[in-house]
């Protein structure tokens, strides 16, 4: 097992004179933690710039699924930039029109599929909401308490994982109501199968006495719960909600931008439960970390938009759509299929860690969509917010760089093309920053 290389007190010299010059002329907004100040990266492991190593557990939140700097990604890219750099999406060209045929052959509603081109998830939101209210002209729409679609006015109408990415910004887009995402493990309804409960509140409460179903164009959901704690939806939820939209004439629109390109073990999360949605927002994943995005919508509604009704300047961007094009090669020819499988020996490895550990309450995800969820105690299951954002930087100082979500969650996203032995070791970063952090004082305070 290769073993981090930390060489100076964290951060290092050079990376506190740039962390001194940021603070000076960058925003502050950046919704920053631990002061890892990179340098490159290669596959799963990446070096800051005074030459520590770490194993990078977070791939820029989700993004570099191939890795960093996959040299087949890197060789497209720079193909296209041999070629020409940018073209507005008032004209075409070969890499733009080969990524929607793509992905029209990957089939994610199980027939025809349109593509609009954007650069980041937060625009394929806002796209994928304006076609619903182009198509249906209706209205309204819902969406679920803790999910994270975007920071964009239309986009942060319905984020609600923290209710700081909303404060100082009111009033949002109109129209939008949310219900609570069905979570098991902390149920609000009663009854055992929170997803039963939320459909019949959907269904029975919100729609017969607050919102009127013929005037809500389109429900908008994570088939997974990212920001709001990598949330599994219980079985058999996300076909009612199919079920429910198709009886009230709404459009159901999923956002894959965290969940989708392999990251779970399918090419879309909502593959695992076999449920289409009429439309889908993919983003970070897609590039391998150049930015691109895209509101992918079965053909017979993309199809209704008449020219002009929507664009941008930097849609399909050749050396983007390169990448992507790439991405998803690599990911269709194997590492899918390696994120279903290393994914699956990490969730158990993660199992064995919760069993010698009480303050983990809950070990979820689906193939490298993984979350950690910290417990006060197993009995109250109280969050503990602290323990998970002081194990987090703790983990940072012993090599392992990672990410939280939800109250008290630590989330895995690491890089498609992990191994066994990456997960070996951050199984072993992990537990050792654990015992040193539950061996404080303040551990659970």
């Amino acid at each position: 097992m290769k073993t981090p290389h930390i060489k100076t007190e964290l951060p290092g010299p050079v990376a506190r004179q740039m962390l001194a010059r940021d603070a000076e002329y960058v925003s502050p907004s950046y919704p920053r933690d631990y002061p890892f100040v990179m340098s490159h990266g290669r596959g799963a492991e990446v070096w800051d710039v005074d030459g520590n190593r770490f194993l990078d557990f977070a791939a820029g939140i989700a993004v570099c699924s191939t890795g960093h700097s996959h040299p087949r990604v890197v060789a497209a890219v720079k193909a296209a930039a041999d070629q020409f750099l940018h073209i507005s999406s008032d004209y075409w060209h070969e890499g733009q029109i080969r990524l929607a045929e793509m992905m029209n052959a990957l089939a994610p509603m199980n027939e025809p599929v349109m593509s609009f081109f954007t650069q980041s998830g937060t625009e394929s939101v806002e796209g994928a909401l304006k076609l619903a209210r182009y198509v249906t002209g209706r209205p309204r729409f819902i969406g679920f308490l803790g999910g994270f679609h975007g920071r964009t006015m239309g986009s942060l109408s319905f984020t609600s994982s923290k209710y700081t990415q909303q404060k100082g910004f009111f009033p949002t887009m109109p129209g939008v109501t949310h219900v609570p995402y069905p979570n098991n493990y902390r149920p609000i309804f009663a009854g055992s199968d929170q997803g039963v409960a939320v459909l019949n509140y959907i269904e029975n409460v919100l729609f017969a006495s607050n919102v009127p179903a013929s005037e809500v164009a389109a429900i908008l959901i994570e088939p997974i719960q990212g920001e709001g704690g990598y949330v599994v939806p219980p079985d058999g939820f996300l076909k009612g909600l199919r079920a429910l939209c198709d009886r009230h004439g709404i459009l159901l629109i999923f956002d894959e931008v965290q969940s989708g390109v392999g990251r779970t073990g399918a090419m879309f999360a909502a593959q695992h439960w076999g449920v289409a949605p009429d439309i889908m927002c993919l983003a970070k994943g897609l590039g391998s970390g150049l930015p691109i995005g895209m509101v992918v919508a079965k053909k017979t509604i993309m199809s209704q938009w008449a020219r002009g009704a929507h664009g941008n300047t930097y849609g399909g961007n050749p050396l983007c759509c390169a990448a992507a094009i790439a991405t998803l090669e690599l990911v269709s020819e194997s590492y899918r299929q390696n994120a279903a499988n290393v994914g699956a020996y990490f969730l158990d490895q993660l199992a064995g860690l919760a069993a010698r550990h009480s303050v983990i309450g809950q070990v979820r995800g689906k193939g490298l969509m993984i979350g950690l969820e910290f417990v006060t105690d197993p009995v109250s299951r109280k969050p503990a917010r602290a323990l998970c954002d002081r194990l987090i930087t703790r983990s940072y100082h012993n090599g392992l760089i990672l990410l939280s979500c939800g109250v008290s969650t630590v989330r895995f996203m690491p890089p498609l093309m992990i191994t066994r032995a990456d997960v070996d070791e951050a199984i072993h970063i992990l537990e050792s920053s654990l015992v040193e952090e539950l061996a404080t004082p303040a551990a659970l305070s």
